[in-house]
């Protein structure tokens, strides 16, 4: 007993290893990006659908994250709240949505998107990428090339995800993204993105931060409102900041 919840931590364990090697010099010029942004007094948004809108949450509001990362949440697609959830699955194949979106967001030129899509295949995230960069944003784009490179677009350009971001980070999940396999169970399962990603962006807020400090600017962390102090020292943060933060 045990040995499939092993393999699946080795997985990505040795994922998160391969990453180090490999993508340490992407999440590097992503921070570049974000710390450009932030050093001249613009703004950071973040955007995914579904479950690639959890790597989002993950550095949004919360104990030891940097509070200027703005998350965009469309309606039906921010979580897996809408039912049938089913219905998820073709409004993000919806061409035109994302302008919708994104008509109503306080971005401006020389801003930074950060976009996640593990496929990068579908028009609600190509458009988001796309329209973002026509508007003078910068995108940094979460995406696997491996599996994106595997499957066609289903957007009318022909077009991926990657094809319209200024960095690609790779997190390198395999087409389907399930990694464990097992006699009399007809597919893969347990996928990793969920693991791979949030590690990816937390490591490029890290860079960030570190960008940020070698420049002498102190970036707005958020102290867990659980200890004590944490609500004041956010609350004065939060207020110094309050023309980049819209989340609130």
């Amino acid at each position: 007993m045990g040995t499939l919840a092993k393999l699946y931590f080795e997985n990505v364990v040795e994922r998160l290893h391969n990453l180090l090697e490999t993508e340490l010099s992407a999440i590097e010029n992503a921070a570049e990006v974000m710390a450009d942004a932030v050093a001249d007094g613009n703004r950071i948004f973040a955007f995914g659908c579904t479950h690639s809108s959890l790597p989002i949450q993950d550095i949004v509001y919360r104990a030891g994250g940097l509070m200027l990362i703005n998350p965009i949440y469309a309606p039906g697609l921010e979580a897996m709240t809408l039912r049938p959830a089913t219905m998820s699955t073709s409004i993000e194949r919806i061409p035109g949505y994302a302008s919708a979106i994104l008509d109503h967001q306080p971005i401006q030129a020389g801003d930074v998107l950060i976009v996640v899509s593990v496929s990068g295949r579908n028009a609600m995230p190509i458009e988001m990428a796309e329209q973002a960069q026509s508007r003078g944003l910068k995108v940094i784009a979460l995406t696997s090339l491996n599996y994106t490179g595997s499957v066609s677009s289903r957007h009318p350009s022909g077009k991926k995800m990657y094809e319209y971001a200024d960095v690609v980070l790779d997190c390198q999940i395999d087409p389907g993204d399930a990694v464990l396999q097992a006699e009399g169970m007809p597919q893969k399962f347990c996928p990793v993105s969920g693991a791979i990603n949030p590690a990816i962006l937390q490591a490029m807020v890290a860079a960030t931060i570190e960008r940020l400090l070698e420049q002498g600017i102190t970036p707005p962390v958020f102290l867990a409102a659980n200890v004590e102090g944490g609500d004041a020292y956010n609350t004065k943060l939060l207020a110094e900041y309050r023309d980049r933060i819209f989340y609130l």
